[in-house]
């Protein structure tokens, strides 16, 4: 009797868990377009919709049009069920973004770094004191968020606390989650930057349909995520996609990690920028930070041949990059992101032309190269989705 029991919950939390999903991600949907794409019976379905809609996650939304007879309800998650907030510790700022449980954006706050005294201390204090000013700015308790996503540089080893390995911030076994959690009672959820975009660009934007694809994260450094048959690769310790460290030139430019030649030392929006100042004669290039410095190299191209060849290398170094994924990989997808791939998408079909004269002619053929759909908020709104997906897996039931 109690293993028939334990079944039988069993059972009803896989259907909770799958509903609320298709809702969640393909809504709004009637109860009729749950029944053909989950494979659920009719009074399946409308019992477990029933249940969530009692329990105040899913509403119903209108009546859909109808050729005649009864009209479907439209369903819907219900946006106030809950609120999550989703950090990009990026390398030259930290974004703090609230959302609600549709995922809407309500409120942002950024905190510039100084790229040379990244001091975890000071991050910490930062997404404290953004998810204190975004929940303010948009009235909503604390209560009432669910839990915050961090995505951060670097390699997020998984524990009881979350511990971050990132050399190029000179960051050894930095126990984040501790800092973080020492100001705040909200669940944390902390992954690799890479890995929370390609979460993003999976449920909401460039992914979506795909079961192979690699998400490339280009910004100060450069890193990816692998997803395999719709699963997020990790490797032994979760550093699997560190793109940016995989080697381009032997015993070429020094790199940030301390190795030589590595991808991230040329196309890398710190090195990129190097670069083009060396291609000057060592004169500085214009601008205060690193975006605005990009920005003046991409709108000197116009008119400069130096700053030209500056740009056309690198689209031959990413392409050669891109093509090493799709020889690797074998992925449906190469999906380019992060704000300094936004900031030089002009240079995406010299990007795929130089990744077809890298790579295998066949994996090639069977790949797209693309921007990523969701911009600089990529990051943010991924990391925002870790304890979404919790949720989802749980059926609803908050932790």
């Amino acid at each position: 009797m109690e293993l028939a029991r334990a079944t039988n919950r069993g059972v009803r939390l896989r259907n909770r868990s799958a509903l609320l999903s298709k809702l969640f991600l393909d809504g709004p949907l009637t109860r009729q377009d749950l029944v053909r794409s989950t494979g659920l019976s009719q009074p399946a379905v409308s019992n477990v919709v029933g249940d969530l809609i009692d329990e105040g996650l899913v509403v119903e939304a209108g009546a859909a049009e109808s050729d005649g007879g009864r009209p479907s309800m439209i369903l819907r998650v219900a946006p106030r069920f809950a609120f999550v907030v989703g950090v990009d510790v990026g390398e030259t700022r930290v974004r703090v973004e609230l959302f609600d449980f549709a995922m809407a954006l309500l409120a942002s706050v950024e905190y510039p770094l100084d790229p040379a005294r990244t001091e975890p201390s000071v991050v910490a204090g930062h997404v404290l004191a953004g998810i204190d000013a975004v929940t303010d700015r948009a009235g909503v308790d604390t209560d009432d968020v669910l839990g915050v996503g961090i995505g951060v540089s670097g390699v997020v080893e998984q524990g009881d606390r979350a511990v971050v390995h990132a050399q190029a911030l000179g960051w050894d076994r930095v126990p984040l989650e501790g800092l973080i959690a020492a100001g705040t009672d909200l669940p944390l959820h902390i992954d690799n930057g890479a890995k929370t975009l390609g979460q993003a660009e999976m449920w909401f934007g460039a992914g979506r349909g795909a079961r192979h694809a690699v998400f490339a994260l280009v910004g100060s450094g450069v890193g990816a995520a692998v997803v395999t048959n719709g699963v997020t690769y990790r490797g032994a310790s979760s550093s699997a996609g560190e793109w940016g460290h995989t080697t381009l030139v032997y015993g070429g430019r020094p790199c940030r990690c301390g190795a030589r030649g590595c991808l991230e030392a040329y196309v890398g929006a710190e090195a990129l920028i190097d670069r083009y100042r060396e291609a000057r004669g060592g004169r500085a290039v214009p601008g205060d930070d690193e975006e605005s410095q990009l920005a003046a190299l991409v709108e000197a191209a116009a008119t400069s041949a130096t700053a030209r060849q500056v740009l056309d290398e690198t689209a031959g170094y990413l392409g050669a990059g891109v093509a090493n994924l799709i020889n690797l990989f074998n992925p449906e997808r190469v999906v380019l992101g992060g704000w300094a791939a936004m900031a030089l998408g002009d240079l995406l079909p010299a990007v795929r032309e130089a990744a077809g004269r890298q790579a295998l002619r066949q994996p090639y053929e069977q790949a797209s190269i693309e921007l990523c759909r969701l911009g600089v908020d990529a990051v943010a709104l991924g990391a925002a989705t870790l304890p979404i997906a919790r949720l989802l897996a749980a059926g609803g039931v908050r932790p």
